[in-house]
């Protein structure tokens, strides 16, 4: 679509959302009422950020046990198709109830990012994604029936190989680590991940650093595409040019807030990604949500055209404000430590499997990161390049943190571990990479 038919798209779905709110959301028709927000006057995209934000807190608010009901369901039960939970790490899980009406525009917004990437009718995909509470894997899987690919539902990346000797996979959904772990089996196994027949690979459910996306492609001889998804329903996903995240902004809407200006912020800005559910006319939503704060940074790339032909804004690739960390009054997210291990250089020595740990220090502000790293063979790893590496990559972009090691008020000390002996292997789920002890 050309931008002046998108935006009017846009602006009559935030016309009948709102309307829809109004008469089937508990939780926004008594907000209407208690804002003094008029829904009839709640047009245009400028009105919709006149609307005040609220943040996974507000849900959780309005859910068992806070609340006796579920404020935020917006049909009846006899509608709700699936219910989910998010994974709660930050507080009780919030509650997400899909009508199928739900799982088609998820589906929907998925082809695009799959079509998008060069897939498509014959492609055979193993999704190395968990089924069950989290919408991702569901969400590829029903993508895959509107574009003729085949899915091949694993969940996990520890596979029999036969899977790929019998039905040669044309790509692959994973994290960085599991498709490296994956390589590094087929490898022993004498069968080469860049003669496997795998074409594409595509990292979902995290940010991660550049220099792991070019290390992986090596590995596999193939491009390596980034998508970002949530429970909400957010799903960007790049294209073929690789210049930032395509938003579907016919399906969500997308803006940048800064929380402590209180205020949205201008296109380059960095900010958290705030999120609000539009729907097409006449449509059923289980769980619709108007300026949600996702607590996931980002900035808008680009508005142009892309050269893949697609007018949908771009965006960074979103970093979890979750996984960002101060010292000495600056920032660094884990994808800076990331960046730091995945150096080519350090890569004939190491696995890419990390974890690090924030002590303080004997004195007051001073703090002490503790990075440990998996080696190949720990007996032939040159610890001292290694280290070089990582400091002179973590500290490219933070020159004030620099100065604070320079400094010793920040000080970071290396742990060179064996094959399986980070502490993230012994412990269930998802693993933390930066855990805060201080």
């Amino acid at each position: 679509m050309s931008r002046g038919e998108l935006d009017a798209l846009i602006e009559e779905r935030i016309r009948y959302t709102v309307k829809y709110a109004s008469e089937h959301s508990p939780f926004y028709r008594r907000w209407f009422r208690e804002q003094n927000i008029t829904p009839s006057e709640v047009r245009t995209h400028e009105d919709l950020r006149e609307l005040p934000v609220i943040s996974g807190k507000t849900i959780r608010e309005n859910q068992p046990p806070e609340s006796t009901d579920f404020q935020f369901k917006s049909v009846d039960w006899k509608d709700v198709f699936t219910l989910h939970e998010t994974t709660g790490t930050s507080g009780t899980p919030k509650a997400f109830f899909l009508a199928w009406e739900d799982w088609e525009r998820y589906a929907e917004k998925y082809a695009r990012i799959f079509m998008s990437q060069g897939f498509g009718p014959g492609d055979r995909v193993v999704v190395c994604a968990s089924y069950g509470m989290n919408v991702g894997a569901n969400t590829m899987t029903l993508a895959a029936r509107e574009i003729g690919m085949t899915i091949i539902p694993e969940g996990k990346c520890t596979f029999p190989l036969r899977i790929i000797k019998n039905y040669k996979p044309t790509g692959m959904v994973g994290s960085v680590f599991k498709l490296l772990g994956l390589a590094r089996q087929m490898i022993k196994e004498n069968i080469p991940p860049q003669e496997s027949g795998v074409r594409r690979l595509v990292v979902g459910g995290e940010s991660f650093a550049d220099e792991s996306r070019v290390y992986l492609a090596e590995v596999w001889g193939c491009e390596v595409y980034n998508t970002y998804g949530s429970t909400e329903g957010t799903m960007c996903g790049e294209c073929n040019d690789r210049s930032g995240l395509h938003v579907p902004e016919d399906l969500v809407h997308l803006d940048i807030y800064d929380p402590k200006l209180q205020d949205f912020l201008r296109d380059g800005e960095c900010g958290r990604i705030v999120l609000t559910t539009l729907l097409p006319a006449g449509r059923k939503c289980g769980t619709l949500l108007f300026n949600y704060d996702t607590e996931d940074t980002t900035l808008v790339v680009s508005r142009d055209r892309c050269a893949c032909g697609r007018t949908h804004i771009k965006i960074l690739n979103p970093q979890r404000e979750s996984e960002t960390f101060w010292v000495a009054e600056m920032p660094f997210n884990r994808v800076d430590v990331e960046r730091g291990v995945f150096q080519r250089e350090n890569m004939e020595y190491l696995t890419g499997e990390y974890e690090a740990f924030l002590y303080g220090g004997d004195d007051e502000g001073e703090t002490t990161m503790r990075v440990s790293i998996e080696c190949l063979d720990r007996e032939k790893c040159d610890r001292k390049a290694v280290e070089e590496n990582f400091l002179r990559a973590f500290f490219r972009y933070k020159p004030q943190l620099a100065k604070a090691y320079a400094n010793e008020i920040f000080k970071i000390i290396f742990n060179f571990a064996g094959l399986q002996d980070l502490e993230l292997y012994r412990i269930k789920g998802r693993p933390k990479r930066i855990v805060d002890r201080r």
